[in-house]
């Protein structure tokens, strides 16, 4: 259940855009972009496990970033993604709701760190000639911040063993959505 996490940084700062230009990602093909009415299913976890991987499952969540200028004005967005070919189930048909939604919740932890660094960009407010390499700074830090709230996850439910805390952590992702809809992605 462990998760497997990737920073993938897309950064196209283009100096001449159209006025209707928006900051985009576009994600790999194959890969699921976070909605609330999407939930994972298990056949959404299509890779295979290594041999030296005990876990019950792997969700391979992704938090993807792009940038654009338009005119001199800076515009950056983040999207949470699941990728998967890397994410797996040991045993499809032994994959209980309670597992599915310990998976899920690592898919929806991506969101809200998507959801806050949306937030962060959003407030930037800098032309892209003073932007320097603060873009990047900004997207390193909410990774760090985003891969450290896994590990946390994982370390307090054990995987999602200790049912109580699993509730908990539910219950506070949830509430983190709630709190961080603003910034929520328009076709999410």
């Amino acid at each position: 259940m462990r998760i497997l996490l990737r920073y993938c940084l897309v950064l196209g700062l283009l100096a001449a855009r159209p006025a209707a230009a928006q900051a985009t990602v576009k994600l790999p093909a194959g890969f699921i972009r976070w909605s609330a009415s999407r939930p994972l299913k298990v056949s959404d976890f299509k890779g295979r496990p290594r041999p030296n991987q005990t876990h019950a499952a792997l969700t391979s969540a992704n938090i993807n970033t792009g940038a654009i200028c338009r005119g001199d004005v800076f515009m950056g967005t983040a999207q949470a993604s699941f990728d998967p070919t890397a994410s797996w189930v040991r045993d499809p048909a032994a994959m209980t709701p309670a597992l599915l939604r310990h998976e899920q919740l690592h898919f929806d932890i991506a969101e809200v760190y998507a959801r806050r660094l949306r937030q962060q960009l959003a407030a930037m407010r800098l032309s892209c000639s003073k932007l320097g390499d603060r873009f990047d700074r900004v997207s390193q830090a909410a990774y760090t911040t985003w891969q450290k709230a896994e590990d946390d996850y994982d370390l307090e439910t054990r995987h999602g063993l200790e049912h109580a805390r699993q509730a908990a952590w539910e219950a506070q992702v949830h509430q983190q959505l709630l709190d961080l809809a603003e910034f929520a992605e328009k076709d999410a």
